[in-house]
């Protein structure tokens, strides 16, 4: 199946396509500022530049889109009708950079979080109480040592 764009508009449309600030990490930053939680974003001291860091709890967030990340039995990863072996490729590369990165984090002692834009999207409340919560816990046996 063809492209219903042609490649320079098709190209004007992925290039405003963002890979920080999303509406998801947004809402997810405003969330947790407002639950008393400061952070840093996008630090990039920290190997893989994760979209929100608490460095004193060595605390790693990532918030994955569905489709950029490949989110397996996801319906938000729907791959594209065109140029298919090269959208299988990209986001193949993406998840083999993700595993890494999120064992090179843990094996320096960090904890690391995923949450996927569906999780956010249609469990909101639930998501962020859950990942609230692991921060807590995380900060509390921080203060005991």
């Amino acid at each position: 199946m063809a492209d219903i764009f042609s490649k320079e508009k098709r190209h004007e449309i992925m290039s405003r396509i963002r890979n920080k600030d999303t509406k998801i990490e947004i809402k997810v930053r405003n969330w947790l500022f407002h639950h008393g939680i400061r952070y840093r974003k996008n630090y990039e001291k920290v190997t893989g530049k994760p979209d929100i860091v608490i460095t004193k709890y060595k605390i790693a967030i990532f918030v994955h889109g569905c489709f950029w990340h490949a989110h397996e039995n996801c319906k938000l990863c729907r791959f594209p009708k065109t140029q298919v072996e090269f959208w299988k490729e990209k986001l193949e590369r993406n998840k083999e950079r993700d595993i890494r990165i999120i064992q090179d984090l843990t094996k320096d002692g960090w904890n690391v979080f995923v949450l996927w834009e569906c999780q956010v999207e249609n469990n909101f409340d639930e998501t962020m109480n859950s990942l609230l919560e692991n921060i807590l816990k995380i900060k509390a046996e921080h203060e005991k040592t």
